[in-house]
């Protein structure tokens, strides 16, 4: 089977950049794709993309070295096992509010007798290795996301769910449970503190963190402060950064 790149760099005491998909498109996954992430997420929670996209978005990223991954609306089991069986090599879970749902997202990943999940990937096989069901389970990435306040209640137990890979920090919806203003790069005390005790406890519970930033700069300072992946940039808010820039420095040059 294909080797998970987001495990093997973890193994070796590395960290993964992430990179994120909001636009339904398999062009500009493709282009993302491109430009050197380790992984790359489509996201069907809050990003334009449906299960229809998933296949043909998963087929652009897979021309390239970068891992694919995919952010599931909802933890259902259903859903997740159809990501992975259009090839997706990772999955992130939303709004994971204790161990037991931990448990449920893991099951969905993981082939008999360690999960529940059903044994037909039509594609997954294809770009993964004649070998995939026998291997899946120690090569898929599964992360529950961290973001609300029955979550870091539960953190300890979360973090030790059996099978689990990681655990995802979703800073906005962390900002609210802390009862602060929504935002991606946040430095608020309170929640810089929050996200350092989600860290802690998840290297105590031996898995990894995850941490989705909005810039490269908050993304470094997470990378020095020992987190194991980070969320670099999307593709939309990059389209609206660089067009924003340009139409600046047109402004400015005419005026």
């Amino acid at each position: 089977m294909r080797q998970n790149k987001i495990k093997q760099k973890w193994k070796a005491g590395q960290w993964v950049s992430l990179g994120w998909l909001s636009v339904a498109n398999t062009f500009t996954a493709e282009v993302m794709a491109r430009l050197g992430f380790d992984a790359l997420c489509v996201d069907l929670q809050h990003g334009l993309s449906e299960m229809k996209d998933v296949a043909p978005m998963l087929q652009a990223i897979s021309q390239t070295d970068t891992v694919p991954v995919v952010r599931v609306a909802w933890n259902e089991p259903a859903a997740i096992m159809k990501a992975l069986d259009l090839g997706a090599y990772g999955i992130i879970v939303p709004l994971v509010n204790n161990a037991e749902e931990a448990a449920k997202a893991v099951a969905a990943c993981r082939y008999p007798p360690v999960g529940m999940r059903s044994s037909g990937p039509v594609r997954a096989v294809h770009y993964g290795g004649a070998d995939y069901v026998s291997k899946a389970n120690d090569e898929i990435v599964v992360m529950a996301m961290i973001e609300t306040k029955e979550g870091i209640a539960n953190l300890d137990a979360i973090c030790a769910t059996p099978g689990l890979d990681a655990v995802y920090i979703g800073p906005a919806d962390l900002s609210f449970a802390l009862g602060l203003p929504p935002r991606g790069d946040n430095p608020d005390p309170l929640h810089i503190a929050t996200c350092d005790k989600i860290l802690a406890a998840a290297h105590k519970a031996g898995i990894k963190c995850v941490m989705h930033c909005a810039t490269a700069e908050f993304a470094a300072g997470a990378i020095k402060r020992g987190f194991d992946m980070v969320m670099v940039t999307s593709d939309l808010s990059c389209m609206i950064a660089g067009a924003k820039s340009e139409l600046e420095i047109l402004k400015t040059k005419t005026a």
